[in-house]
């Protein structure tokens, strides 16, 4: 049994060396990112506050010592499996960073111990990117594993922004897949670029007219620009070796990667047009180029230096977008990238999950949605965000906030621009935070294929558009309520 295995991967190996070179890469083989624990580097405020009254743990040692009889087994005995009053002298100096908040301390002694949440821990992140999204990106990081928490779901069934929206699992009319554990396997490959609605040929039966130039990434998640307080050499070596493991594209100023040096096919340049001279003396040859804002003559330049390079144009989300985006497509663009600020927010105010759906029923409308490929970022910091984003209309995202998080990150006051935001990250190591990034994309991607297969869906390019698995809490809560008198008024005020 052994030596016929040990002979079919002789043979596999041998016929990949008679392949022509370039065609190997072609070759089936199953996408995997490589998970490792990564811990923290910078002590983390722990998740709960001990108070111990010493006073009265002396005075309810000294009572058991006596009713006891000096039986240190009982005596010495600690009400906590987790080790919080393991230490050397026990509940007077109890070890806060183990204490997970079973409460059993409390519930035993309440007089003595009382537990509360940590302020510190509490302030993690911003108004928007709360600790709760914060300690979900920790762990996602350190593992590469999905957060489980045994106590069920004990957060919002509506509310604002992505609590608004749920994905709903009860259509499903096939069975369910299982591609998490390797039974069945899920597609999460989407294509970047042209895609034509259709082929035109000649007399010969060749081709005359335009073709699809795509790329091909394994998974629905990009890197955008980090913000510019930490954009550090070392923060982007980081993001560009991450997005080489990840076989993703990462997206960075053009400046920044001619001064520090860093290239390859998955690097996306983003260009502006004071960058056309710099851009001649381009390095390598990207696969993908963004444009930062729309410039006809950068435009041109771009597609006739580099042929091979898909063109993304990025697009804040703005009153009269829609049209911008119908003419932008009119002179030729394939790629956009939708931008909100950190918050999920467009210029006009409105939430980035009403601004992707309104998008895609712009190209939907126009009947050119499958010849356009959108991409956006802004908000999206959890796992249910990415799919949330693809069920509302794009291709893939772009995620920013949570992989500086992912570094540990820390936010100085509110995190909402790219310009004005302050990030503070600390002394880490190129290594560590690779594969801290690594873990994270590996966690967000397995949560996907958990949606992806509740839903019956085997390729994530389904997902895209799929309004009708999905729920939004307005339209269920006006279709309830809409006939009873007042209603209108309240939804009004």
């Amino acid at each position: 049994m052994i030596e016929n295995k040990v002979l079919s991967e002789a043979l596999k190996e041998e016929e990949a060396q008679k392949l022509p070179l370039g065609l190997e890469k072609h070759r089936y083989r199953r996408y995997h990112l490589e998970t490792k624990p990564a811990p923290d580097v910078a002590p983390s405020p722990s998740h709960f506050r001990v108070r111990v009254k010493k006073h009265r743990l002396a005075l309810m040692l000294l009572k058991e010592l006596l009713h006891y009889r000096a039986n240190k087994k009982v005596i010495l005995s600690r009400p906590c499996v987790y080790g919080v009053f393991s230490g050397p002298i026990g509940g007077f100096a109890p070890r806060e960073h183990l204490c997970v908040g079973c409460l059993r301390c409390t519930t035993e002694y309440p007089g003595v111990v009382q537990i509360y949440h940590n302020p510190d821990r509490q302030c993690l992140g911003d108004s928007y990117f709360t600790s709760e999204y914060f300690e979900a990106i920790s762990y996602e990081a350190q593992t590469g594993r999905i957060p489980v928490k045994g106590a069920g779901y004990r957060g919002k069934f509506g509310g604002e922004g992505w609590d608004g929206m749920w994905t709903d699992m009860s259509q499903i009319v096939r069975p369910t897949r299982d591609g998490i554990h390797g039974r069945e396997f899920i597609s999460t490959l989407v294509d970047i670029g042209e895609k034509p609605a259709f082929l035109t040929f000649d007399e010969r039966s060749l081709p005359d007219g335009d073709l699809p130039r795509v790329i091909s990434i394994p998974l629905p998640i990009l890197f955008d620009v980090p913000p510019s307080s930490a954009a550090s050499q070392k923060v982007l070596t980081i993001l560009g070796q991450a997005a080489a493991e990840a076989e993703t594209i990462a997206i960075m100023p053009r400046k920044a990667i001619q001064e520090l040096g860093i290239g390859g096919r998955q690097i996306a340049p983003l260009i502006y047009p004071e960058d056309l001279e710099p851009l001649r003396n381009l390095p390598f040859q990207p696969s993908m180029i963004e444009l930062g804002t729309w410039d006809e003559k950068l435009y041109q330049e771009v597609r006739s230096r580099y042929p091979s390079s898909i063109i993304s144009l990025r697009v804040s989300f703005r009153p009269g977008s829609d049209r911008e985006l119908l003419a932008r497509y009119e002179s030729g663009v394939r790629v956009f990238h939708l931008v909100a600020n950190y918050h999920g927010r467009g210029l006009d105010g409105r939430f980035v999950l009403d601004l992707i759906r309104e998008a895609h029923d712009t190209f939907v409308s126009a009947r050119r949605r499958d010849e356009v490929t959108l991409l956006g970022s802004g908000g999206i910091i959890a796992a249910e965000h990415v799919a949330k984003a693809i069920l509302c209309g794009l291709d893939a995202v772009a995620l920013e906030t949570p992989l500086l998080v992912a570094l540990q990150a820390r936010m100085i006051g509110q995190c909402v621009d790219r310009t004005t935001s302050r990030l503070e990250v600390p002394d880490i190591t190129v290594e560590w935070g690779v594969q801290r990034i690594t873990n994270l994309v590996a966690s967000l991607r397995d949560q996907l294929l958990e949606v992806m297969g509740a839903m019956g869906l085997r390729e994530v390019r389904r997902l895209r558009g799929e309004i009708g698995r999905a729920m939004f809490h307005k339209d269920l809560e006006k279709e309830a309520f809409g006939e009873i008198t007042g209603y209108a008024n309240i939804q009004k005020s």
